[in-house]
């Protein structure tokens, strides 16, 4: 497919009621066409991997395009450039996530930059990291618990952080890595609990609910089934 072709597709699907209901989830509403995520992976298959096509559509600045771009764009292709540029235009949670889950933990850059832009200032750059470090958790069986026992201290310190689509990236990260093997379980929930001793909500928050979920007897439960 060519760009204008699937341009113009998208802005056929454009669902004005979807649209709506984007500020209730606290998605921005900006450039938003209320297309769902299935019908985008949809045709993300039918259209295939393409760089350049990719590149495009980002630019666009179509909310909906540049969830596609991530689904499509080659992660061999990107360059730690693009994953600034890209980083930089985030101003959704979702659209912040999608980026992260479909494309960037692909990337020969994803392990450094989840540490890296969890020491930025922009929210959602901030959030990047820790959502970046939650999609690791994900998947990947033969990495070894040190590569995620390294975000410790910056999990810790981005705990403090009281805006609302931090602290629930922090909280992600914490919950994901924990949910990896029993061994990271404990570390987790021992991470959990030194920042519930912090002087900080956010940080009161993130613990108390990651614990709640770490220590349940349905992830216990299968943490042990792994063994």
């Amino acid at each position: 497919m060519e760009y204008s072709e699937v341009i113009q597709l998208l802005k056929s699907k454009y669902n004005s009621k979807n649209v709506k209901g984007l500020t209730k989830a606290g998605i921005n509403p900006q450039n938003a066409l209320g297309i769902r995520i299935p019908e985008l992976r949809k045709l993300a298959k039918e259209i295939g991997k393409n760089h350049k096509l990719a590149l495009k559509l980002w630019d666009s600045k179509i909310h909906e395009a540049r969830i596609l771009a991530s689904m499509i764009d080659d992660p061999e292709q990107v360059s730690e450039r693009q994953m600034e540029v890209w980083t930089k235009d985030f101003n959704s949670w979702d659209l912040c996530d999608q980026v992260c889950m479909n494309l960037y933990k692909y990337t020969d850059f994803a392990w450094d930059k989840a540490k890296e832009w969890t020491e930025r200032k922009e929210e959602f750059v901030k959030r990047a990291g820790f959502a970046l470090m939650a999609t690791l958790a994900v998947g990947n069986k033969d990495i070894k618990n040190n590569k995620y026992l390294q975000y410790t201290k910056v999990i810790k310190q981005g705990s403090t952080d009281d805006r609302n689509f931090v602290k629930k990236a922090v909280n992600w990260a914490i919950r994901q890595i924990g949910k990896r093997n029993i061994g990271l379980n404990k570390e987790m929930i021992k991470l959990a609990k030194e920042i519930q001793t912090l002087d900080s909500k956010a940080a009161k928050w993130i613990a108390k609910d990651a614990i709640k979920e770490l220590q349940s007897k349905k992830i216990q439960a299968r943490l042990k089934k792994k063994k």
